[in-house]
């Protein structure tokens, strides 16, 4: 909320809340329950020129200028080895730690999580799934085809049951300045409905 407040571009935003996360650092409970349970946080962050996705590891980061084609988040790092932004500390915190030799090509998700990042758009995860349903309407996404995206239970997409989606949004950026930007946010806890 702070990006959108304080910035007039994806870029900008990107660099507010980078900016906030070295200086506050992340964290809190994602539930309303007693359970303690925290995650680092991941963004797709777009204007009508450019889109970002913007990954978080504790106060470290990675970011990846979206060049074309679709792309999406999910519950796990997916940023490999195409990193157009990145904290100043991000490979040497990796070296001190051991996760990476310095010498190999880095990979942020692989060294980050031990993600096997070859493997990870043919698991049945979350991310995987998004990906398969992004790419089978690639070229021809509408808003009405990103609903029904997240809408859907059988991927994992829309979950139910301990961990509960909570809302979605849409929004449909015209690179025309002319043409007005239109969002769409979901009305109630599940976005199916």
């Amino acid at each position: 909320r702070l990006g959108l407040e304080r910035a007039d571009t994806a870029e900008k935003a990107l660099t507010v809340i980078v900016d906030l996360l070295e200086k506050y650092g992340q964290g809190g409970n994602c539930m309303e329950s007693h359970m303690a349970f925290t995650y680092h946080n991941s963004f797709l962050i777009a204007d009508r020129k450019e889109a970002w996705v913007l990954e978080t590891a504790g106060k470290y980061w990675a970011a990846e200028k979206v060049e074309g084609g679709v792309r999406n988040i999910s519950n796990q790092l997916s940023i490999t080895t195409k990193i157009d932004r990145e904290h100043p500390e991000l490979k040497e915190y990796a070296k001190s730690k051991g996760w990476w030799d310095g010498k190999k090509e880095f990979d942020f998700a692989a060294t980050y999580s031990y993600v096997d990042t070859a493997r990870m758009t043919t698991s049945r995860s979350r991310y995987c799934e998004g990906y398969k349903l992004l790419n089978k309407h690639k070229g021809s996404i509408t808003s009405e085809i990103m609903m029904k995206i997240l809408r859907d239970k059988e991927s994992g997409i829309n979950m139910e049951g301990g961990f509960m989606t909570t809302g979605s949004m849409v929004s449909v950026l015209p690179q025309n300045p002319d043409l007005p930007c239109i969002h769409f946010f979901t009305g109630t806890p599940d976005p199916a409905r």
